[in-house]
């Protein structure tokens, strides 16, 4: 049986970062932190928003990309707008650089799939509660509501949604039981769209934190996908990539960490690799 293999991964703003797409030697890529690619590489990829790269203020943004020659795909990004605005064909959008989405068809059988990027960015408090703290949560879940804006149906429909989130799964900072329940409510609500989270976990979704942390629950399934400028990639312990996909999906679909040392690349997040069976 053939596979259709998508990467997703944060190319941590580099330019040169489309060279690792191209070479990855995927059909479709999920990017987020993504320059536009360079103008020596235009006619080696099909991007959305192609010519209007990113919104005033931003240099990078979440981004969709077909690797040409689409030998076994059709690549049709789906145009985005603000909230508020009235295009009926168009997604809308919470958050400047946040979302991208495409159509993939598969040109074997025809069937038709969405692909999205996700990427949640951080917030704070406003200055008045005096806290210095900062989350990600609640953009994800504007993440979710826009995605809202691709599902039709209850049941049936075949959406790949993935990126960087910034938060962790069954836990929170340190075994925070508030942050934990907080990060629930993402998955939670995915599930109840029947958007399923599908990895990468372990034991074949990559390698595992070693020397496991304390924060880290010791039943926990997580496998690292961002290490900090105090790690090395030899010491990465958090995981805050995901992959969820539509239920009618789900048994199709394998996903993986390229988190070794010899695969990892040059960002601070690995890339997600996902294999589609057609």
């Amino acid at each position: 049986m053939s596979k259709l293999r998508f990467i997703s991964w944060n190319m941590k703003q580099k330019e040169s970062n489309w060279q690792i797409v191209l070479d990855s030697e995927v059909d479709a890529a999920m990017l987020q932190e993504a320059k536009q690619p360079p103008s020596a590489m235009k006619d080696s990829f099909i991007v959305d928003r192609e010519g209007e790269w990113t919104e005033p203020g931003l240099s990078w943004r979440a981004a969709v990309a077909g690797l040409k020659p689409l030998e076994k795909i059709d690549f049709t990004p789906i145009n985005t707008q603000p909230i508020g605005a009235n295009n009926p064909e168009a997604l809308m959008i919470s958050q400047p650089g946040s979302l991208a989405a495409a159509y993939v068809r598969i040109k074997d059988t025809g069937e038709k799939i969405i692909i999205v990027s996700m990427y949640a960015t951080w917030m704070t408090p406003i200055r008045q509660t005096g806290s210095r703290w900062i989350f990600a949560d609640a953009s994800a879940h504007r993440l979710i509501s826009d995605l809202c804006g691709l599902i039709g149906r209850e049941k049936g429909h075949k959406i790949i949604a993935a990126g960087d989130l910034n938060i962790f799964h069954g836990y929170g900072e340190g075994g925070n039981l508030y942050w934990k329940g907080r990060y629930e409510t993402v998955f939670e609500r995915m599930a109840v769209l029947g958007m399923h989270f599908v990895g990468p976990q372990a034991p074949f979704g990559g390698r595992q934190a070693e020397p496991w942390p304390d924060e880290l629950p010791v039943d926990s399934r997580n496998v690292p996908t961002f290490y900090h400028n105090k790690q090395r990639l030899e010491t990465a312990t958090r995981q805050l990539d995901y992959v969820f996909a539509s239920e009618s999906l789900t048994d199709r679909i394998k996903v993986k960490a390229l988190n070794s040392v010899e695969e990892w690349g040059p960002s601070d997040h690995c890339r997600i690799l996902i294999e589609v069976e057609t």
